[in-house]
């Protein structure tokens, strides 16, 4: 059932809508509907919007009275908070929330009305102010092809691709890193056809809270709780933990463990962000985050076949994750491994094992490197991913995202600005295409307004030879 107010001259105040018109206002209780056809006792909340027909531009004010005094109230508009909320207590116990702002300029908006936002928002009503809305466009096609931080302005051609986007524990109440910013991003995404993926970092530099920080940890799974919460980001599609921790002495493979599904702690603790999350809503999926290939900074105590720092500290945290949920499911608590694996796979256009080959096609060889016992040094590295993966009972056949790539690697050091070979996203995704247990393939990155440092991976910004990028990116989108 929809709601909207239409552009009629009525007074609707304090007459419950769903009486007085017929049915408009949502979700009063408890994401419940309710219609009392023939009662005449009111229905909470009620709203009140002068004028009722606003225009573009133009001031509004918007009152909202409940019977229950909420704390931590949020009025968002098509998915951006509005802000400078001010309140009262009324006679006869009941209270009333007032936003004064300009109109904006749309035919319709959609106003949501949310409490307890401190710890995770709550929807208690919603309203759709102007002229009914429009049929939803047919679905989009799915794509595997993504990309991290999307342009709000980029044109999808009706494609329903992977967004990537990231948050931090630390900055939770930061107006762009932190969950508001972060909801509005979502619902941006999610209203352009895109399917988001939300990296969850403890801090800018400490990707996941260090080893045996207690405090860190219990402050990084109050934020996961509170995602896995907030109903303005039901629609993410999943959320991954941390990115290229391996590159950091203060997460061990067993640590990382441990913070995702309680690998080594007492059984019945329930103290780790799967758990969590899933207390908090069942539906949500939990992705373990993408170790950073070629890191040799740390190894990993359980040997993989191929012996190289990167594999084995990837064999021994999967490891660690199956051995985790398999006790914890033989003690009769279920669903605590994870839901997939985010990874990166960086091409090397550059490698001299390719020899005279056409760099465009790297996406496509094996470029195993003699001084990493054979280790795959390029694209085909999501192969070794694949293999550790499924090595395992309760990790064999999970989804697989490739949350990263281009043609940049730590090592070398080359943006994609500088070495990328027109051809190479093409031939990724063609390869892609053809591996059924890997669901995306996301370039890094697009859209990035903050500062320079990632000018030359932009697609956006397309610099030196990412116009190629950027011109095959749009071609691969093409119906």
């Amino acid at each position: 059932m929809s709601v909207w107010l239409r552009k009629n001259p009525w007074r609707w105040w304090p007459v419950p809508l769903l009486i007085l018109l017929g049915g408009y206002w949502l979700l009063p209780i408890s994401g419940q509907v309710v219609v009392m056809p023939g009662e005449s006792a009111p229905l909470w909340p009620q709203i009140r919007l002068a004028p009722a027909s606003p225009q573009a531009g133009q001031e509004a004010t918007l009152w909202i009275t409940d019977a229950t005094p909420w704390p931590h109230v949020l009025l968002t508009m098509d998915g951006r908070s509005v802000q400078g909320v001010e309140w009262k207590v009324n006679p006869g116990d009941t209270w009333t929330w007032t936003w004064t702002f300009t109109w904006p300029k749309k035919e319709s908006n959609t106003l949501i009305f949310y409490h307890d936002c401190h710890t995770g928002c709550v929807e208690r009503g919603r309203a759709v102010v102007g002229e009914e809305p429009r049929p939803a466009p047919a679905r989009p096609t799915p794509t595997k092809l993504g990309i991290i931080f999307a342009n709000p302005e980029r044109d999808w051609q009706g494609r329903s691709g992977w967004d990537v986007e990231l948050t931090y524990a630390r900055l939770a109440d930061e107006n762009y890193w932190g969950i508001d910013g972060l909801a509005a991003r979502v619902h941006r995404a999610t209203a352009n056809g895109l399917r988001v993926l939300v990296r969850v970092d403890y801090d800018q530099g400490q990707s996941i809270p260090p080893a045996d920080y207690e405090l860190a940890l219990a402050e990084y799974l109050q934020y996961l709780r509170r995602l896995a919460r907030d109903e303005r980001l039901r629609d993410v599609y999943g959320y991954f933990l941390g990115s290229s921790y391996n590159a950091a002495h203060l997460v061990t493979p067993e640590w990382y463990a441990r913070i995702f599904s309680g690998y080594g702690e007492e059984i019945a603790h329930t103290d780790n962000a799967v758990q969590v999350m899933r207390s908090e809503n069942p539906q949500v999926r939990v992705l373990v985050g993408p170790v950073q290939p070629w890191n040799t900074g740390q190894d990993g105590e359980r040997r993989y076949e191929i012996d190289a720092p990167w594999l084995n500290y990837m064999n021994t945290l999967v490891a660690a994750l199956d051995a985790g949920a398999r006790a914890k499911a033989a003690a009769g608590i279920p669903l605590t491994a994870p839901d997939g694996f985010a990874v990166q796979a960086p091409g090397r256009p550059g490698a001299p094992e390719l020899a005279r080959q056409d760099a465009a096609k790297e996406p496509q060889l094996d470029l195993r490197r003699e001084e990493w016992n054979d280790a795959q040094a390029g694209f085909r590295v999501y192969r070794d991913w694949l293999d550790i993966i499924n090595e395992y009972p309760t990790t064999r056949g999970l989804p697989v995202y490739i949350t990263s790539t281009n043609t940049f690697t730590p090592d070398e050091g080359v943006p994609p600005a500088q070495n990328y070979p027109p051809g190479w996203l093409t031939t990724a995704l063609e390869v892609i295409d053809q591996e059924p247990q890997v669901k995306a393939l996301c370039w890094f990155l697009d859209y990035f307004p903050h500062d320079t440092q990632w000018d030359y991976f932009s697609l956006t910004l397309h610099p030196g030879r990412l116009i190629d990028a950027a011109e095959e990116f749009d071609a691969l989108l093409e119906p």
